[in-house]
């Protein structure tokens, strides 16, 4: 029950709620001591009380911009990183209302993510989302008056760059060969099957069977990714499977309803976890990150002669004149192009069924392909 001030109450777990209606305007907010929710509801009833009669503008605090921007992006494609952002800022400007929050206000976040070893780059992305929540507190939200959250967005100065930046790290097929078995196996099999796509860490984890295309001129798959899952947004892509690829594919069907990948029944939201992190220490690979797979890809493929066009359209480059959707043909030369590094002896002789055999046999006896019914469906 409330003590002095009505509108609070304390739940069966000992937690303290507000929950009351002022002039058209519910509070609501849980505390783990009364007098902490006492404190916020008589500050967000006198602020009230201060719209109400002169007009001025409701406090908001980082706590609230930061719930709202989480809820109104439910289905962008970074969201779990833009939780792990905010759960590394809440606890240092959580409290503070969108108008004390500057470079000042900052300075503990970036010292204490430079503290831990973050690089430039990586507190940057926790400064740019800060940025955006206070660019739509400014310019979008408002509340019932029609006033913004915020009147003024104040300059958010990023860290430098230049001299600063991890520069891309591709492994070579020896230290391939030390990373995977370190790993678990359904990492593993997203590990060997980005080495051979060279997809994106997000669209590895979020792979969808709906996507799925199957080509019987090609006797392949390719992945129809829609737009909303793919950086930038700004039209759909194709992932390319070559024969390694195809046969972890065929390996996972039957293991999810919905995703390609799953762990546990569920969808791995990134792959950079704890066991990634183990395995690539044991394999002597400690600042190895996921993402350098892809660059791998990249230099695999220019190893092997392969154009610079065609290795844009593997690795979704953006270039000038590309087309949405790819004719068979043109999927074709992604898949020639991406048979070159199904093994560092690719370019020898031998048949790329004795090749995919090898290199699926290096995992585990577990990712030997199963047959399994083709799809009928054909590319649109």
């Amino acid at each position: 029950m409330g003590r002095t001030q009505s509108g609070i109450y304390e739940d069966p777990q000992g937690f303290w709620w507000v929950d009351k209606v002022f002039k058209g305007t519910r509070l609501r907010n849980r505390f783990e001591r009364f007098e902490e929710a006492e404190s916020w509801l008589i500050l967000q009833l006198e602020q009230l009380r201060q719209k109400h009669l002169f007009g001025v503008r409701q406090k908001r605090t980082f706590d609230e911009a930061a719930a709202k921007y989480l809820l109104d992006h439910r289905e962008k494609v970074s969201l779990q990183t833009d939780i792990y952002l905010l759960e590394k800022l809440v606890p240092l400007i959580g409290k503070l209302t969108l108008d004390q929050i500057h470079d000042q206000t900052l300075a503990a976040y970036v010292k204490q993510r430079k503290d831990e070893g973050r690089s430039h780059k990586t507190i940057n992305l926790g400064l740019g989302i800060v940025r955006r929540i206070l660019n739509l507190a400014a310019r979008s939200w408002r509340d019932e008056d029609g006033k913004t959250w915020l009147e003024t967005p104040p300059l958010i100065t990023m860290l430098p760059l230049i001299g600063f930046q991890r520069e891309p790290r591709p492994i070579t097929w020896a230290e391939q060969r030390r990373l995977l078995p370190h790993l678990a196996d359904h990492l593993a099999k997203m590990a060997l099957f980005d080495l051979n796509t060279g997809a994106r860490d997000e669209v590895v984890c979020g792979l969808r069977w709906e996507w799925e295309i199957y080509i019987p001129e090609l006797e392949r798959s390719v992945f129809d990714v829609p737009r909303e899952n793919v950086k930038g947004r700004k039209r759909s892509r194709v992932l390319v499977c070559n024969s390694v690829a195809q046969s972890i594919i065929e390996g996972q069907r039957g293991k999810h309803a919905e995703y390609v990948f799953p762990y546990q029944g569920n969808r791995i939201e990134t792959v950079g976890n704890s066991g990634w992190q183990r395995a690539r220490a044991k394999a002597g690979l400690p600042d190895l990150h996921f993402h350098d797979l892809r660059h791998t890809v990249g230099m695999r493929l220019r190893e092997s002669g392969v154009r610079e066009e065609t290795i844009a359209d593997v690795l979704w480059h953006t270039r000038r004149g590309m087309t949405a959707h790819y004719s068979v043909a043109q999927i074709e030369e992604l898949v020639e192009a991406l048979e070159r590094i199904t093994d560092e002896r690719s370019r020898t002789n031998r048949s790329l069924e004795m090749i995919r055999r090898e290199q699926i046999g290096k995992l585990s006896p577990h990712f030997l392909p199963t047959e399994n019914k083709k799809a009928n469906q054909r590319l649109a």
